[in-house]
């Protein structure tokens, strides 16, 4: 259903919920009330209050159950999103599940979800053990669990809460979220990406889902829950959208913001999901792949999000020597605040990988010794799945390849190497 008026009418459901297991051996030897008061002084509110508010109410439950009166947790699908080894033996090792549930009514603060984590988290504090999201089908250990949860300012990281998976078909790439629903919205879904665009188009998605998700909790702002939020039909992203999903809202904020058509999807089945679906604005000429192409350029200008590996060549080790010359100056200038306002410093740093050192980017937060670089990824790695997007990463001088400035029309200083790949010299660097 195409709307072609300036928003578009979703459906709010009714009240929204919440499921985290906490697979164990044995029956647990601390009731959850001392388990949270255990994250006294750990956990920010109002997350702490909220979570031992809500254990005295009607809206959250917690049982111990055999975990045979469960069905079997699929290892194939937890696997896919990132189960390790160690967690999939304890579960298969576990006796009995603790089921944490909560409800919740649609709107901001996601209660249901933030209280039902911080329980699960704490009572598998206690059981050195682990948090299944079941929403999300995820491992979670529980300091994991707690670093996803809002801190003293509120604030949370939106890829602790939603995924963007992808599979490919006779068009492309199909992106979708998962995590949305959480908080009552719509997945968001996106057709016919081109197949190099598989990290830059997952962050596009995860930074329109914090727009969306941001224009949907302010329709639900009310006493009263509406039956409908009225979403913009053209959603505007910007790299800082991007960043702050990350929680880096540093990175990438000078970029300029693209455009995304919102079309409803809905499911033909009762039983599937129904999408909202990110399409180029109305006008753009050719297939949607070209359009989403040149929205990864827009966001990421500067920055390839591409991986390419070292090949030997002079061009390339002069631009590597020159960078590596200024790295002292380029950090006193850091340290000393004299870089130009609203740009980013960003390094290039080698990966060992199977073909190769990788080479990806890191925005640089701290550089106090001049060794040792703190920064957060400014890509994902094929080498390290550590390394993603927004990580946090540290940096080892001697590994640093390059350096750039960035602001909003790209690289200012710097990116020497990015230069030679630019004249078509052999690929080195992203």
């Amino acid at each position: 259903m195409l709307i072609t008026d300036d928003f578009l009418p979703v459906p709010v459901p009714e009240s929204l919920d919440a499921t985290y297991l906490v697979p164990i051996a044995g029956l647990p030897k601390v009731s959850p009330k001392t388990a949270v008061e255990r994250l006294t002084g750990r956990l920010a509110e109002p997350v702490h209050g909220l979570a031992r508010q809500m254990l005295d109410s009607p809206l959250m439950s917690v049982d111990t159950r055999p975990i045979g009166e469960f069905p079997e947790l699929p290892p194939d699908l937890l696997t896919a999103f990132g189960a390790t080894e160690a967690q999939l033996a304890r579960l298969a090792a576990a006796t009995h599940l603790v089921v944490v549930q909560a409800e919740y009514r649609p709107g901001w603060p996601p209660a249901h979800e933030w209280a039902a984590r911080a329980v699960a988290a704490a009572i598998a504090e206690t059981v050195d053990g682990d948090v299944v999201d079941v929403f999300g089908l995820q491992f979670l250990d529980p300091a994991a669990a707690l670093r996803s949860l809002p801190d003293e300012q509120g604030r949370i990281r939106l890829v602790d809460w939603v995924l963007v998976p992808y599979s490919s078909d006779a068009d492309g790439l199909w992106f979708t979220t998962k995590g949305l629903r959480r908080f009552g919205l719509l997945e968001l879904q996106a057709q016919g990406v081109p197949d190099h665009l598989t990290r830059a188009w997952g962050a596009v998605m995860t930074g329109a889902a914090r727009r969306l998700l941001r224009d949907w909790t302010e329709g639900l702002a009310g006493e009263e829950v509406p039956a409908f939020v009225q979403l913009p039909v053209l959603a505007t992203v910007t790299g800082h959208d991007i960043a702050v999903a990350y929680g880096n809202p540093e990175q990438h904020g000078a970029t300029a913001p693209v455009l995304l058509r919102l079309e409803l999807d809905p499911a033909t089945d009762p039983d599937a999901d129904s999408f909202l679906s990110l399409n180029p604005p109305p006008g753009h000429p050719g297939p949607a792949g070209r359009y989403f192409a040149a929205a990864c350029a827009t966001l990421f200008n500067g920055i390839q999000p591409d991986v390419r590996y070292a090949r030997p060549g002079d061009a390339m080790s002069r631009a590597i020597a020159t960078a590596r010359a200024g790295l002292g100056d380029i950090r006193a200038r850091f340290l000393a605040g004299q870089l130009p306002t609203e740009t980013q410093l960003v390094v290039k740093y080698g990966l060992p990988g199977d073909e190769g050192p990788e080479f990806v980017w890191a925005g640089v937060t701290s550089w106090e010794s001049p060794e040792r670089i703190v920064g957060a990824s400014a890509s994902d790695a094929n080498s390290d799945p550590s390394v993603r997007i927004g990580a946090p990463v540290v940096v080892a001088a001697t590994d640093v390849v390059d350096w750039a400035l960035l602001d909003g029309t790209g690289v200012i200083e710097g990116g020497w190497t990015q230069a030679v790949l630019d004249a078509g010299e052999p690929p080195t660097a992203d």
